[in-house]
């Protein structure tokens, strides 16, 4: 299966209206945003697990990135509230379940081979607020010489200055409204930037985000 799988392609998805799709597990459903491959894929994909749902043990042979939208995951590793970034290397396995349902955003077979860390960022959404007269705050989830992921809050009425994102960029927007002369992105708005692709962003009423730059 190829979706969205051409990468020199922007693609903008509003998973609020999105379809879902099942997966092989009972109560685990699916928003594909993008995929090249058949189950076993790179994908990138908004994942719900019922209350009681649960995947079987499974491999990440080229390794597994998650934000925590809603509710609480977990695995055999750990307990990972609403909030909770977890970046799984090449080669980690584990058996995931929800005991109360939750809402993810996964990223799959996307993390470079040399980048061997292991990642649990807690209370990452929590911790990104303003405070005083701070326009911008940002917080860097994880950062390689060839990626940064950060969560980026921006006050109402912020305006970024223009800038060009060379190697891509990738947002999903997580509250409030984001905004740029292309187009206007409410919460659960996914966005791929190709290479070389440039805008001038700003908010109207302030906005949260989830931001990955560096070769899509």
């Amino acid at each position: 299966m190829r979706l969205h799988a051409d990468r020199t392609e922007r693609v903008v998805i509003d998973t609020r209206v999105a379809a879902w799709t099942a997966s092989p597990e009972p109560d685990v459903h699916r928003i594909m945003l993008d995929r090249d491959g058949a189950e076993v894929a790179r994908a990138t994909s908004i994942v719900r697990y019922a209350p009681g749902a649960r995947f079987k043990e499974h491999e990440h042979d080229q390794g597994e990135e998650i934000l925590v939208l809603d509710g609480q995951f977990r695995d055999e590793h750990g307990i990972y509230p609403a909030g909770t970034y977890l970046r799984s290397p090449w080669g980690t396995r584990h058996s995931p379940f929800s005991p109360p349902g939750c809402l993810l955003f996964v990223k799959l077979r996307q993390i470079p081979a040399a980048d061997r860390q292991a990642v649990v960022v807690d209370a990452a959404v929590a911790r990104c607020t303003l405070d005083g007269e701070r326009a911008v705050h940002e917080i860097v989830l994880h950062e390689t010489a060839v990626e940064r992921v950060l969560l980026v809050r921006w006050r109402a009425g912020h305006i970024d200055e223009a800038h060009e994102h060379p190697d891509g960029e990738e947002i999903l927007v997580l509250e409030g409204d984001f905004a740029d002369e292309h187009g206007r992105y409410a919460a659960g708005t996914w966005l791929r930037q190709p290479a070389g692709s440039a805008h001038a962003p700003f908010t109207h009423g302030g906005c949260l985000m989830w931001i990955k730059r560096g070769p899509r």
